[in-house]
């Protein structure tokens, strides 16, 4: 077991065997991030009993506990990750969105940090049903706003949008949330109660729309990206 001045070395990548939950900071609760039996990560360095890590496949950096890798996983190299190409990603589109809509029908509740389901966050559930047709995207709305190639959309306006697009909402300083494009306006998310839900459901962004949900996210529309390419594990910008 880790005791402090034996805890697991910088430098060594651990494969997990059980999931295990990561979080924003060196200490106290923030989960940041759920991570799947069977990923592998990088130790960065120690502080105290938590440890400073970076995932495989897309690169997230977090804190997980030292005592829970320890009893979660065990020293091991990292697969190789294939870059796929747009016409790849392209054929697994209906795998990505079989998978959210399969996860529409669980039982759930919005979750920060969620990403293993029932219950998911909206970049959670995004990066999940992206990641289990292998295709690597980054963890936060933000930076999936980033990794996608920008397609013109505005509310009502939906002509260029392919399903398995993603919309992304927010202030115009920042990408806050994120959804999967279904098809005709129509997108999925995991979205939380204080925008009149709590999980996951399906809204449009056609004005003659009135829900409340789908009122509030269409005043917060930045715009759309399409996943060119599959992310290669490096470093993401802050």
């Amino acid at each position: 077991m880790a005791t402090l001045g034996t805890l697991p070395a910088p430098g060594r990548t651990w494969t997990l065997t059980r999931p295990l939950p990561a979080y924003s900071r060196s200490r106290g609760p923030g989960l940041a991030t759920e991570i799947q039996a069977g990923r592998h990560l990088k130790v960065l360095h120690n502080a105290e009993t938590r440890l400073r890590v970076r995932l495989h496949g897309d690169g997230y950096p977090c804190w997980v506990e030292a005592l829970g890798l320890e009893s979660h996983g065990h020293p091991a190299p990292p697969p190789p990750l294939p870059r796929l190409d747009r016409d790849r990603i392209a054929a697994r589109l209906g795998t990505v969105l079989a998978f959210a809509e399969a996860a529409r029908h669980q039982p759930n509740r919005y979750l920060w940090g969620g990403t293993l389901g029932p219950d998911f966050d909206c970049s959670g559930l995004v990066q999940s049903a992206f990641a289990q047709a292998g295709i690597w995207l980054p963890r936060d709305a933000y930076l999936q706003e980033r990794f996608c190639r920008p397609v013109a959309v505005a509310s009502g306006v939906t002509s260029l949008l392919l399903p398995g697009d993603l919309l992304f909402f927010g202030t115009p300083r920042r990408c806050t949330h994120v959804a999967l494009h279904l098809g005709g306006g129509r997108y999925l998310h995991s979205s939380g109660r204080e925008h009149g839900r709590d999980g996951i459901g399906i809204d449009d962004l056609n004005p003659r729309n009135r829900d409340p949900v789908a009122c509030h996210y269409r005043v917060e529309l930045r715009g759309a990206g399409r996943v060119m390419h599959s992310h290669d594990g490096s470093p993401l910008p802050p």
